[in-house]
C-alpha cells in the first residue's frame, strides 16, 4: 500500500513534469510525460530509485534507442544469462523473458514501467553476486557475520559512470577462492549433464584384498571423481587403495585407505549434493566480499583447522578443535582482529559455566572443582568452606569463578586475543589426545590449537627476531603476560564444507552443525537450484 511519503511524491513528481514540459511541441510533450509520469509513479514505490530517477528528471537509462541505452541493455542482459553460473536464482534473471516484456512494451507508459522495472532487477542483481542473496544470520543465527552491503544508489551512478559490460563484470567477488569455486561448479555442472560419478557403492565397507561388484563400483567411481585413473581391477589392491586415501585427504577423513562407512558415505554422496555446497560456498564468499587482509588468520570450522594466510597462501597451519555441537555451544561465525597473545593465562570462567555446570557440583560438594578459585565482585579469592552454596540458584549465585596460570589450565599456556562480544579466542589446551580425533568438536565454543606455541612464534615473527625467545622468556615466568601485535592481524571464523586449496584442489567437508543444509533451503526457497549443462 503506498504510504504518504509515496503518494505526495508522486503528486510532486507529476506536477514537475508537466510543467517541465508545457513549452514542448504537444505530441512529443504528451509522449515524454506520460513516459516519465510511468517512471515517476513506479518509482515511487522505492526511496532508492525515486532519489535516482528524480535527479534525473525521470529520464531513462534501459528503454531509449542511444547508443548509450542499447549498451547498458545489452550489458545487463549479458549478465543475467550468467546469473545462473554464479548460483542465482537464473529463472529471476531470464534474459530471454525480460526480453519479450520490453518488445512487448508498446506505449510510453508500458516503457516507462519497464524502464523501472530493469533498474530494480539491476540493483536485485547487484546486490545478490557482490554480497550475496541472503542475510545470513536471519537463516541460522550463529552466523554473526556483517554483510558489506553496497550502496543501491550508488550502483546506479557507479553504473552510468562507468562502461556498461566492464561494470557489470566487475560486481562479483574477486578473491582467488571465488574464482576457483566458480570453476569447480561449472566442471561439475557438465559433469552432471553426463551422468554424475555413476552408481553408489553398495558395501557396508570395504578393505584391501577385498573384489566383488562393490569393489568394480568404488573403483569406478574414484575414476569418475578424477582420484585414480582407469583401471580393470576388479581387487581392491594398492592403486584403488591410494585412491581412496587421495579422497580420504580431500573430505579430511582419516588418511588409512580402507573404505569404512565412515569413507563410503561420504563416497557415496551425489553429485549434485556436492554442487550444493560449492553453491553455498560461493553465497558465504559472497557475503565476505571485502579485502580480508594480506595477513590474516583463517579458522575453518568444519576444516578443524586454523591457518595463517600471507597473500592467499598458507604459512602456517594447526589442527584445531571447535564447540561442541549442542545448540549453545557451537563456534560463532564473524570476522574480527587479533590484537594480543596472554602468555600463562588464567581462565575466567564463563557465567554460563559457574552456574550449570560448577555451582551444581559445588551444591553436592564443596570441594568440588577444587583447582578453580571462587571469587568476590572485588576479584579476591573467598573461603568455600564459609559458604553454603545450596542457598543459590543460577541467577542469584553471587560469586566468580578463575583458575590460574598452571600447566593443567583449561587455556594451556597461551591465549590468542581478537576482543568480541562472544567471547571467543584462540588457544592452547591440556587435552591433546582430542587433536586425534577425525571429528573435533568438543570445546564450549573457543577455538583450541594443537600447535599454539608454533601459532605464537608464527604471529611474533613479524616483530620479533627471535620470536621463539621472547615467547618462551614469558613463558618461563610463570607469570600471565600480555604480549601486543605490533600490527594487529584480522581473524575469520568460518563454515566451508566446499573449499579449494590455492592448487586448486575442490574439498569437502561434513555439515557438522547443519549450518549449510539450513542456508540450501533458504537459497532453494529463492529460486537457486542446481542445474546440468552441456559442451
Amino acid at each position: 500500500m503506498p504510504t504518504i511519503h509515496h503518494i505526495f511524491f508522486r503528486a510532486f513528481a507529476l506536477l514537475a513534469i508537466v510543467l517541465s514540459f508545457a513549452a514542448t511541441p504537444q505530441t512529443a510533450t504528451a509522449q515524454t510525460t506520460a513516459f516519465r509520469q510511468a517512471v515517476a509513479e513506479g518509482a515511487a514505490r522505492d526511496d532508492v530509485l525515486a532519489e535516482f530517477y528524480r535527479g534525473r528528471e525521470f529520464e531513462g537509462i534501459w528503454t531509449g534507442t542511444t547508443g548509450r541505452d542499447r549498451a547498458r541493455r545489452n550489458a545487463l542482459l549479458a549478465a543475467f544469462a550468467g546469473a545462473g553460473d554464479h548460483g542465482l536464482p537464473a529463472a529471476e534473471y531470464d534474459p530471454n523473458a525480460l526480453m519479450a516484456r520490453l518488445q512487448a512494451a508498446s506505449t510510453p507508459a508500458e516503457k516507462g514501467a519497464m524502464e523501472v522495472e530493469m533498474s530494480r532487477l539491476f540493483l536485485s542483481y547487484a546486490r545478490d553476486v557482490q554480497t550475496g542473496i541472503l542475510t545470513p544470520r536471519s537463516v541460522v543465527s550463529e552466523i554473526r557475520r556483517e554483510v558489506p552491503l553496497r550502496s543501491r544508489l550508488g550502483y546506479l551512478q557507479g553504473f552510468l559512470a562507468s562502461t556498461p559490460a566492464s561494470y557489470l563484470a566487475t560486481l562479483p567477488p574477486n578473491s582467488p577462492e571465488y574464482a576457483r569455486l566458480l570453476r569447480e561448479k561449472m566442471s561439475l555442472e557438465r559433469l552432471l549433464a553426463q551422468g554424475g560419478w555413476g552408481p553408489a557403492v553398495s558395501s557396508g565397507s570395504l578393505a584391501v584384498g577385498a573384489s566383488g561388484v562393490a569393489v568394480v563400483a568404488l573403483r569406478d567411481r574414484l575414476v569418475a571423481m578424477g582420484y585414480m585413473e582407469r583401471s580393470a581391477t576388479q581387487i581392491y589392491d594398492a592403486t584403488i587403495q591410494e585412491a581412496v586415501q587421495r579422497f580420504q585427504q580431500t573430505h579430511g577423513l582419516a588418511e588409512d585407505g580402507e573404505a569404512g562407512a565412515g569413507t563410503l558415505t561420504e563416497i557415496n554422496v551425489p553429485a549434485a549434493s556436492r554442487l550444493q555446497q560449492i553453491i553455498v560456498a560461493m553465497e558465504r564468499e559472497r557475503w565476505m566480499n571485502r579485502p580480508r587482509g594480506e595477513r590474516h588468520v583463517w579458522v575453518n570450522l568444519v576444516d578443524f583447522s586454523a591457518a595463517i594466510m600471507d597473500n592467499d597462501r598458507v604459512t602456517f597451519q594447526t589442527r584445531s578443535v571447535i564447540g561442541a555441537t549442542g545448540s549453545n555451544r557451537q563456534t560463532p561465525e564473524f570476522s574480527d582482529v587479533m590484537e594480543y597473545m596472554v602468555i600463562n593465562p588464567s581462565w575466567y570462567v564463563p557465567r554460563s559455566i559457574v552456574v550449570n555446570e560448577y555451582l551444581p557440583a559445588l551444591q553436592s560438594n564443596r570441594n568440588a572443582v577444587s583447582h578453580i578459585e571462587i571469587t568476590d565482585s572485588n576479584g579476591r579469592a573467598i573461603n568455600r568452606s564459609n559458604v553454603n552454596f545450596s542457598q543459590f540458584n543460577s541467577r542469584t549465585f553471587p560469586y566468580s569463578m578463575r583458575q590460574p596460570p598452571s600447566r593443567g589450565n583449561a587455556l594451556g599456556l597461551v591465549k590468542f586475543i581478537f576482543p568480541n562480544q562472544y567471547n571467543i579466542y584462540l588457544h592452547d589446551t591440556p587435552a591433546k589426545s582430542l587433536f586425534g580425533r577425525e571429528v573435533r568438536a568438543f570445546s564450549h565454543g573457543c577455538i583450541r590449537l594443537n600447535d599454539p606455541f608454533d601459532f605464537a612464534y608464527a604471529l611474533l615473527a613479524a616483530q620479533e627476531d627471535d620470536p621463539e625467545g621472547v615467547f618462551q622468556s614469558h613463558l618461563d615466568t610463570g607469570r600471565e603476560t600480555r604480549v601486543n601485535l605490533d600490527e594487529p592481524v584480522p581473524v575469520h571464523l568460518v563454515y566451508r564444507t566446499a573449499f579449494t586449496h590455492t592448487t586448486g584442489q575442490l574439498n569437502f567437508r561434513r555439515d557438522v552443525y547443519d549450518r549449510d543444509s539450513r542456508i540450501w533451503d533458504a537459497l532453494a526457497n529463492e529460486g537457486v537450484a542446481v542445474r546440468a549443462i552441456g559442451g
